[in-house]
């Protein structure tokens, strides 16, 4: 039967627990387990060590701790009895991991320090979590310095290296089979733009600037030769697939402040947009694609609207003349098609 944690007629050693403040705990253990889970235990009750008090012909090793790592030592004896090895599911909460980390340490118990340094490098920390991180951790030894890799000023060679490679791959319209990739790497060319309390993780510099125009000019270079000729099936599901990358790559541009050849490729392409979108799908019936290019051309004319991309009079009432019966034309269809769930669902 294996050891259990408390039980008394199977013990040899007793573990007391004690605080300034007055805390006091006895437990019951087995010295074949302390020995082998921490080098503190295995010290303490080997025969070198001179002060190991005997109780009720047990060994009885005193432990004094600070009243907030009270609980944490308990824990960390209970540990040692876990049938399974300790996960990073165990832990909970970063405060709890630093608690369990400080007696892991202490105690020498290397398997449970490794557990807890793997938990705070791969959750999220709060501001008042941090703070108490980098208190803690630099008294920790090396064991658990990579916790604070985290801190580490970004390599920013390396990370524009990352930006570049990812928008490559992102505009390059891979095989259907690798779609989840594409959208992998588009997100994370967001992520890697968006501003929060922090600065975005690339520079937009003149390098990352110019391929990234280049990469989106190639995308919209194989869209405006796709919607020359939607006569075959297999080219009407591209045409949806290209909408969603011109979508993610409409908001990119704007975020890198490179939305003019953006611009004037879908104002130059709009009469054979149209054409091509009105010719797959009747008016009357609602697509998904219908929908997507006007959220691009809503961006479109957004840039234009508020001048970030300033063009001549007669190209803006060209805009309007192309795009207002189009949007006539879906708008009385998504009507229709909301006329038609109300009734079903009041019948």
């Amino acid at each position: 039967m294996p050891s259990r944690i408390g039980d008394r007629s199977t013990s040899d050693v007793v573990v007391r627990i004690r605080t300034q403040e007055g805390r006091d705990e006895w437990i019951y253990c087995h010295s074949h387990i302390l020995i082998k889970k921490s080098k503190y235990f295995a010290d303490r009750l080997s025969d070198n060590w001179p002060t190991c008090q005997i109780l009720d012909s047990r060994n009885c090793v005193e432990v004094h701790c600070e009243e907030f790592d009270f609980d944490h030592h308990i824990i960390v004896l209970r540990l040692f009895y876990a049938t399974s090895d300790m996960t990073v599911t165990d832990i909970c909460s970063v405060k709890n991991a630093l608690g369990i980390l400080r007696v892991a340490v202490e105690l020498g118990c290397p398997q449970i320090v490794s557990t807890c340094v793997g938990y705070l490098e791969a959750v999220p920390w709060e501001e008042s979590e941090e703070e108490e991180i980098l208190k803690i951790i630099p008294r920790m030894g090396s064991q658990a310095e990579s916790v604070l890799a985290r801190l580490q000023p970004v390599d920013a060679l390396a990370v524009a290296k990352i930006f570049l490679s990812a928008i490559r791959f992102a505009t390059s319209s891979p095989q259907s089979s690798m779609n989840d990739l594409k959208v992998s790497a588009q997100e994370q060319l967001e992520y890697m733009l968006t501003e929060d309390d922090d600065a975005p993780l690339v520079t937009a510099d003149d390098e990352i600037k110019s391929e990234a125009r280049q990469c989106v000019n190639r995308l919209l270079s194989r869209f405006v030769n796709l919607i020359t000729d939607l006569s075959e099936a297999d080219k009407i599901e591209s045409l949806q697939v290209y909408l969603n990358d011109l979508s993610w790559a409409s908001q990119i541009v704007t975020k890198l402040e490179i939305s003019s050849d953006f611009v004037y490729t879908w104002v130059e392409s709009s009469v054979n947009i149209v054409k091509a979108v009105e010719s797959a799908f009747s008016e009357s019936s609602l697509s998904g694609i219908q929908l997507k290019v006007l959220e691009i051309t809503s961006k479109v004319l957004e840039a234009i609207g508020y001048a970030t991309v300033v063009l001549p009079t007669l190209k803006r009432l060209h805009m309007v003349k192309i795009w207002l019966p189009f949007v006539r034309n879906v708008k009385s269809s998504v009507d229709c098609v909301a006329s038609m769930m109300t009734t079903t669902i009041c019948s």
